[in-house]
């Protein structure tokens, strides 16, 4: 972690206000973390408030980024991209909770480019440090990790959604490689992506779905591989995504991530700590939202009074409703770090999470009144930006359906 920490020029040109060195007091005390741990957040916490909070409003209006490069080296500089990857592969050797306070801080600044880091940290570069062979790692995770290429994850396509295994893109052996066809659909990073896991049928006629799929490490250069235009999305605007097409796209065999026909276990290997990261986004947005709205609670004046009790009512609940978010993932992720992963809390995280962010952006805007409403507003933004978190990462419902099962398997006689 020292390779972290040495990098914080950005930190020289930004002073904290008073609530916002209380708001990391209170994380010390209340959420247990290292000093380290503080150390980090207030080192991406500076990075992110300085170079990308300012971009939000155009980044959303505008549908993109165009720092988006830059912005990701810088990421890469202080050790963020690879934060939980071996450090002889370029990355820094944390941890998923130190994984998991960056998407928050990132997502706290701007939602959009935070799934997108969430994508390439955990989605990818986690996915390739955790099944990859030696030749594989040395390859893809150096640049991954400095933030010279951008990596992404193709699970999903038009047909196959929240049941994935159900996919129709077929890969054929032909001699040293595999052919390519089909589509993929609602790729995040798609568009920009030089890295990509993509996960393929390679037995069709398997009567077991999961013993059917394998997944490879795809370039974007491999000849008949293009990235289809990026989708007009209501929310998480900046955060590219598109459709993936295959036609003959040879990959060589040596890209096989895992073994042949059981990529599902590397799929559902990496779901739950999918499920966590897309929480990490949605508790840094919760803490937007309570950064905008306090501010205006208490910045407004109306009848010579600052002292509203239904206002003080949803400050509270806000601030609670975000604490206690904020603790339940923590509890989760640090299990994850001593390899306890639960898969029923990992989606109950990501169900509770994703309800109650809902919540607070409703709060939010209600506090700001018409001027929360109006396009351009930051609530107008977190609002549409929140509700991908029901719906990204396998749907509320199927949460629902994860968790439902595993309380079921544990009453069972």
């Amino acid at each position: 972690m020292l390779r972290f920490f040495a990098r914080q020029q950005f930190a020289q040109s930004f002073q904290y206000t008073v609530r916002q060195l209380v708001h990391y007091l209170v994380d010390d005390i209340l959420y247990g973390l290292s000093n380290e741990e503080i150390r980090l957040r207030k080192t991406v916490f500076d990075l992110a408030q300085k170079e990308l909070a300012p971009e939000a409003h155009k980044i959303d209006k505008y549908d993109r980024f165009d720092g988006l490069r830059d912005f990701w080296k810088r990421l890469g500089h202080i050790g963020a991209l690879g934060i939980t990857t071996n450090p002889k592969y370029g990355g820094t050797g944390g941890t998923y909770l130190d994984n998991f306070i960056i998407n928050e801080e990132i997502s706290r600044a701007c939602a959009a480019i935070g799934l997108s880091y969430g994508a390439h940290s955990i989605l990818c570069v986690a996915q390739i440090n955790r099944y990859g062979t030696e030749t594989q790692k040395r390859r893809y995770l150096p640049k991954l990790c400095s933030g010279e290429h951008i990596g992404a994850l193709a699970m999903s396509e038009a047909g196959a959604g929240s049941d994935v295994l159900s996919m129709k893109l077929q890969a054929d052996k032909d001699e040293d490689s595999y052919i390519l066809n089909g589509t993929k659909f609602w790729i995040t990073n798609g568009p920009d992506a030089d890295v990509l896991i993509v996960y393929a049928k390679t037995d069709p006629k398997s009567e077991k779905p999961q013993h059917g799929v394998s997944a490879f490490i795809v370039e974007k250069s491999f000849e008949g591989f293009s990235a289809g235009p990026k989708l007009d999305k209501m929310g998480m605007r900046g955060s590219n995504t598109s459709e993936l097409i295959f036609e003959n796209c040879r990959v060589p065999k040596e890209n096989l991530l895992g073994s042949e026909n059981k990529g599902a276990y590397v799929l559902m290997g990496g779901v739950d700590f999918e499920r966590l990261v897309l929480s990490s986004g949605a508790v840094g947005l919760m803490q937007a939202c309570c950064d905008v709205a306090f501010e205006y609670a208490h910045q407004r004046k109306h009848s010579n009074t600052d002292e509203f009790q239904m206002i003080q009512s949803k400050l509270a609940f806000m601030y609670a409703t975000t604490a206690a978010c904020r603790c339940y993932s923590y509890t989760v992720v640090r299990a994850c770090d001593r390899n306890h992963i639960n898969s029923k809390d990992c989606a109950a995280v990501a169900l509770f999470v994703g309800e109650k962010l809902i919540e607070v952006a409703l709060e939010a805007t209600q506090i700001l009144g018409i001027n929360g409403y109006i396009n351009g507003s930051p609530t107008s933004r977190f609002l549409r930006d929140s509700k991908l978190y029901e719906i990204g990462g396998g749907t509320t419902e199927i949460r629902k359906i994860v968790l439902a099962r595993a309380l079921n398997k544990e009453y069972v006689t």
